[in-house]
């Protein structure tokens, strides 16, 4: 039994998850079987727990906004003859409650036992709040 273990990654250049969205409808967001992807350098050393069960965790605007599950990881090799790790990823986009995160480069794990948890339907339709707020919010330990 394999102890399930996500990804938490910048998504770099949205203003919120809409821009997410959009970005991964674009061609370039997308694989030839029209799944969206983040291609990264590094290949995941514990692929075997993301791809049971994992999502990957999106940083928008300092927090955690929402996620996406992982479906699989394809190699692809770039233009330069390098070999990079493509996560293909259920177009879905989960929101999540929001959780802040200080900048980083790359993506780091996230053990399931600290994973941000989904808002319920009813509460998925809501706006999110301004990212201000939610710090403040977080700070006094209402978020």
């Amino acid at each position: 039994m394999t102890k399930q273990l996500h990804l938490v990654k910048l998504s770099v250049g949205s203003e919120g998850i809409e821009g997410l969205r959009a970005w991964q409808a674009s061609t370039p967001a997308q694989g030839p079987d029209g799944l969206p992807r983040h291609i990264t350098r590094m290949w995941p050393k514990q692929e075997k727990q993301l791809l049971d069960g994992g999502s990957i965790y999106w940083v928008i605007k300092r927090f955690i906004q929402c996620r996406q599950r992982i479906l699989r990881l394809d190699e692809v090799i770039g233009g330069d003859g390098i070999r990079r790790c493509a996560i293909v990823l259920d177009p879905e986009l989960i929101l999540t409650t929001q959780v802040p995160r200080r900048p980083f480069q790359g993506w780091r794990y996230l053990k399931a036992e600290d994973a941000p948890l989904d808002l319920s339907k009813s509460r998925a339709s809501e706006d999110p709040l301004p990212p201000e707020l939610a710090g403040k919010l977080a700070e006094i330990g209402v978020l």
